[in-house]
């Protein structure tokens, strides 16, 4: 479970501008602390430019965990996943933001701003951070994540 005294981190594009500052709005009213890594506006922008200081910011444990968005949600995925220390998945419903912490032990949830709903997304938000990683047969396995060949 995700500490509310600690700041959670939530970047995104263009294509989900509005969903972030939807959920930035809800959890700072449900007293979560936020840094908000832009982007500012719904003006183009390159998804990388915003994802990667996230991404390296969980990586090198400046957070614990963090939000993503683009339009998919696969781009901003696609992205932090290049990050050794980074487990993001893609979610598109409560029981997957669910079973991405449970069995993946996913530090980052990436959300596709133009896919699901804002009440869908705020529950998928709240799984992901009141679900815990079960460990036990599934540690062995997130080891092997982030295992080079």
């Amino acid at each position: 479970m995700f500490d509310k005294t600690q700041k959670l981190p939530i970047a995104c594009d263009h294509g989900a501008f509005e969903m972030k500052e939807f959920l930035k709005d809800q959890l700072i009213t449900n007293g979560f602390q936020v840094e908000d890594m832009g982007t500012y506006s719904d003006a183009s922008v390159d998804y990388p430019d915003l994802i990667h200081p996230l991404a390296k910011a969980i990586n090198d444990e400046v957070y614990p965990m963090g939000i993503i968005l683009c339009g998919s949600g696969n781009g901003a995925q696609i992205v932090a996943n290049k990050y050794l220390n980074v487990r993001a998945g893609l979610c598109w419903t409560v029981e997957q933001a669910q079973l991405t912490r449970m069995h993946n032990n996913a530090n980052i949830m990436s959300i596709p701003g133009r896919f699901v709903e804002k009440d869908v997304a705020w529950e998928m938000l709240q799984a992901f951070l009141n679900t815990d990683f079960e460990g036990g047969r599934h540690i062995g396995r997130v080891e092997k994540i982030s295992q080079l060949l």
